[in-house]
Order: C-alpha cells, then structure tokens, then sequence
C-alpha cells in the first residue's frame, strides 16, 4: 500500500492501521465554501474493473469536523470519501461525492457507536455506499456517480480540519473483486 499525504506518526500492528491524524487537513474541492484543500492523510492500493471493500474503523474525535473515511479515489477532482464525521457532539455517517465539485450528505447516528464498518460496491457507472454498527447488519446510504472504466485507490483516510488531529485506527481492510457485471450478463445471453 501507498501512503498520500503521510501523518508524522503512524504504525500497522496485527492487521491494524493507527495513525495520529494531520492537523488541519481535509479533501474538499470548491462548492460552497470556496476553497480546494487535499491534505489528509490515505492509505491506498489500486484496483480496476468492479468490487466490494469494507473496513472497520474507529476515532477518538475530539473536534468538529473529526473524521474516519474509506476513500476512493481517481484523482483530485474525482472522489468518494465515506465515513463517520464527528459534528457539534454527534457521529454521523458522511460521504463526500466529488466530481469536479463536492457535495455533503450526512446522517446523524443516535449512539455512538465504539467501532463502524464502512462498505463501497463499485458497480459500472455506481457506488453503492453500506454502514454498520455491528459488522454483519449493514444499511445502505448513497448511490453516488463514479466514473467506470479507471483505476481507482482505494483505502483509509482521516482528516482533522478544524482540530490538531486525534488518534484514528482501521483494521479489517479487505477488497473482493467483482466480475464484470456487462460481461456476465453477455454470457449469459451468449451461451
């Protein structure tokens, strides 16, 4: 895996990635407030073509704006950052959809839950965005655009834009590959 945007201090023990957060960093590019920032720190490999990943994650938020993401990532102009954000003493689960511009959905959670397994399907032109709070019973969020047809990173990051970072730490990383969706159903009209 690749770091971008490294944090001064992380490690990987027993199958689990725990890094201090930058401080003062986010990816955002333009819509409403004006800005384009790319300096959190993500954790990557690259897969093409169709697949499942999930991660287990945790933080311990300290101020607003305070996430842990599974990121998908094109390029800078083209994302998917999806996890639990820490707003005004409230876990939500928010994505980040970026073409060109971003957009923000959120959704407040009633607990707060200690750990939240964050699930993409990467399906043709889709993803298809899951959570849980019990790594079994997943809920779907968003079906967002996301260009087929490119390579994609894919993996963990964290952002601390308003604070001076907090301790965040994914395990369970894994990516299934997907066959072709177009090309299963060809065969099967092709047999």
């Amino acid at each position: 895996m690749t770091w971008l945007n490294e944090p001064a201090e992380w490690e990987i023990k027993d199958n689990q990635l725990t890094m201090h957060v930058t401080p003062h960093s986010d990816y955002w590019n333009k819509s409403h407030y004006g800005f384009t920032v790319y300096d959190g720190p993500f954790l990557y490999t690259e897969r093409s073509g169709e697949f499942e990943v999930v991660v287990k994650m945790k933080g311990a938020y300290q101020t607003r704006f305070d996430q842990v993401c599974l990121m998908l990532r094109i390029d800078e102009n083209n994302y998917v950052k999806t996890g639990v954000e820490y707003v005004d003493g409230v876990h939500n689960i928010s994505t980040v959809h970026t073409i060109d511009k971003s957009s923000w959905s959120v959704m407040g959670l009633r607990e707060k839950p200690q750990d939240v397994w964050m699930k993409a399907v990467r399906r043709l032109d889709a993803l298809e965005i899951f959570y849980s709070v019990d790594g079994n019973n997943y809920t779907m969020t968003n079906t967002v655009y996301f260009p087929e047809f490119k390579t994609v990173q894919v993996g963990m990051m964290a952002a601390s834009p308003d604070g001076e970072g907090f301790t965040a730490t994914f395990s369970d990383f894994k990516i299934k590959h997907l066959p072709d969706q177009r090309r299963l159903e060809w065969l099967k009209n092709n047999q």
